[in-house]
């Protein structure tokens, strides 16, 4: 703007430096005659001139003025629109600063903790080294008094150790060759001893049916088909329920229990007659009346244990023990009966402590004890002669009743009167003529051996090992075994039979799964 002002100004100013030249021109040119009307022209010009200028320097100020104006307001918008923007963009600021200051507090705050943390957890951790300090001193205090106690440094124990181990190999292998050739000097008597062996069993024939088999009398020939029940339910439910095998033949009026767990016999026995003369018969009913029964025979055992230590003169004895008494009564070893065995054997201690002025009580009370391991042997792993000092000693017998039991098949100088007393007289109650055959003991280790396979395989619920170890039943849990699994549980127990178990013959194995639902119509 001010450009355009001095450009009329010098316009103006040019315009009379014209003026004036033309002036002098015209004058210098123009005759004399003419020189007063140049001289008015151009004072004229000149007057028309300075109007002229004077017109256009106002119109040039006034431009200049509105121009000066118009700057200025704009100038003036342009400041407050600018101030604006600097006061909000310092509203901002601050705001960003009072945010910037609050952060600044919370991690001061936090680096405060944070340094508190550290200062915590490397007091926790001076405490953790000392602690392990402490205990790593206390494990060399303890090695070396273990060293001053042994009488030998870690070394010398590990290096006796390997010593100790070398040796026991060396046993075990003497022990596999010894075995080794003891089995090839058998087999040149194998088949004398299958002869012998065959022999035996056939002896033994009448013996094993009359102590394997009980006969039930029946009221009519009728009641042989209600047993049976339709389609042979009632039948399967008995044989489930007792773990016996129920015979019914052409025998008039009368049907066979064959089982060699005679604990099992007798609960089917009076399971059998009570039916029988309770007439209702189906399963629902076998349950309620075996389970009867088996109460009852349990009280038969608990009274038979009270009443022969009473006879014995045997007091205090725990009632757990006079459980495994009582159970002795159904047990057999070498076809003799363990609890009369066991009484023979308590009355013989006592005749020979009477002799040897010894505790006739004590003696008696460890001849009837001596083969309570017997009661529980095939559910227990050991000697039956550990098992029963275990027990003995669980219920509260006397060391030395415990270690009579323990020892009275061992032959050892370390033994004591009492445990040899109880050998003694174990000895000739087993060597009475007629007292033991061997052919029974073998059914029943074959019956536990199979019945305990059976039972190690999961789902099987229960198992029962029927005709004379020749054929065994295996209940199992619906739930956990499906038909699939029945199937493949039946291949798993035959091959597990054939891989541990000695027998002539085969064995036929049954896996049985059903399925019962009971509700009540009221």
């Amino acid at each position: 703007m001010t450009y355009t002002i001095m450009m009329t100004i010098w316009m103006i100013m040019g315009s009379m430096v014209i003026g004036v030249v033309l002036g002098y021109i015209i004058k210098q040119r123009v005759s004399r005659k003419k020189l007063e009307s140049s001289e008015s022209l151009s004072a004229r010009i000149i007057d028309e001139s300075k109007k002229e200028a004077e017109t256009i320097k106002k119109e040039a100020m006034l431009q200049a003025k509105e121009s000066l104006l118009k700057i200025k307001t704009e100038f003036e918008k342009d400041s407050a629109d600018k101030k604006q923007e600097f006061d909000a963009i310092e509203k901002r600021i601050r705001s960003k600063e009072e945010n910037l200051e609050k952060r600044s507090e919370v991690l001061s705050q936090k680096e405060a903790a944070f340094d508190n943390r550290e200062k915590g957890l490397i007091n926790k951790e001076n405490q953790l080294n000392e602690k392990n300090d402490k205990i790593n001193r206390m494990i060399e205090e303890q090695k070396e008094l273990l060293e001053r106690v042994a009488g030998m440094s870690q070394e010398e124990a590990k290096a006796q150790l390997m010593a100790t181990m070398e040796t026991a190999a060396k046993h075990d292998a003497a022990l596999t060759i010894r075995k080794i050739e003891d089995e090839a000097k058998r087999t040149a008597d194998k088949k004398s001893q299958e002869i012998i062996a065959y022999a035996i069993q056939r002896y033994a024939g009448d013996f094993v049916v009359e102590n394997t088999v009980s006969v039930v009398n029946l009221p009519s020939d009728e009641m042989k088909g209600r047993i049976i029940g339709r389609e042979g339910r009632n039948i399967r439910a008995i044989e489930a329920a007792t773990g016996i095998d129920l015979i019914v033949d052409d025998t008039p009026e009368a049907v066979v229990l064959s089982s060699f767990d005679p604990i099992r016999r007798e609960v089917a026995r009076i399971s059998m007659e009570r039916l029988i003369t309770d007439g209702r018969i189906h399963p629902g009913r076998i349950e309620e009346i075996v389970k009867k029964a088996k109460e009852e025979v349990d009280t038969i055992i608990r009274e038979t244990g009270e009443r022969v230590s009473f006879d014995l003169g045997v007091h205090d004895i725990h009632p757990e023990i006079i459980t495994l008494i009582g159970s002795l009564k159904f047990r057999t070893s070498f076809s003799q009966n363990v609890l009369q065995h066991s009484i023979e054997v308590a009355h013989l201690m006592g005749i020979m402590a009477a002799e040897l002025k010894m505790n006739i009580k004590e003696a008696k009370r460890a001849g009837l004890l001596h083969d309570i391991g017997k009661a529980v042997d095939f559910k227990i792993e050991g000697t039956h002669a550990e098992i029963g000092a275990d027990y003995a000693r669980r219920f509260g017998e006397s060391p030395r009743i415990v270690q009579a039991i323990q020892t009275h098949h061992e032959d050892s100088r370390t033994n004591s009167l009492l445990g040899v007393l109880v050998q003694t007289a174990d000895t000739l109650s087993a060597a009475r003529p007629g007292a033991r055959r061997e052919m029974l003991e073998t059914y029943v280790k074959r019956l536990e051996g199979l019945e305990t396979i059976a039972n190690s395989f999961k789902g099987v619920d229960k198992c029962f090992a029927i005709q004379a170890g020749r054929e065994i039943r295996i209940l199992v849990e619906n739930e956990k075994i499906s038909d699939n699994d029945a199937v493949m549980l039946c291949k798993d127990i035959v091959k597990k039979i054939e891989a541990e178990m000695t027998y002539p013959g085969q064995i036929k194995v049954t896996v049985i799964r059903e399925t019962r639902f009971s509700d009540f119509a009221r």
